[in-house]
């Protein structure tokens, strides 16, 4: 049986950009932004979710299953490396959160 993943990947995607977005803001309200390299790189891991949410919604809506499968493939890939990021993001606050 196969699993479709598209949805979910499309909903979480959306909502993990909105922690990146609320990241790269906090951090150029509190002038934190420029001693660190933290808000490019969320920059960066939004764009992978971008990217994700986008290719999941062109899984839902691709005609072909075949088709459909590898599309849902990228956005697997993408979310991955977008969760692997926020993990980075999270362990980059906390060092400067102790500084």
């Amino acid at each position: 049986m196969a699993q479709n993943t598209s949805p979910h990947i499309l909903s979480t995607s959306t909502n993990l950009l909105g922690f990146c977005l609320f990241v790269i803001t906090s951090l150029h309200v509190t002038n934190h932004a420029q001693g660190s390299h933290i808000d490019e790189f969320t920059s960066i891991i939004a764009f992978f979710l971008i990217l994700s949410s986008g290719f999941s919604f062109f899984s839902i809506r691709a005609p072909n299953p075949s088709k459909q499968k590898k599309i849902e493939t990228i956005a697997d890939y993408m979310f991955i490396i977008s969760l692997a990021g926020i993990l980075l993001i999270i362990f980059f606050l906390a060092i400067n959160f102790i500084k």
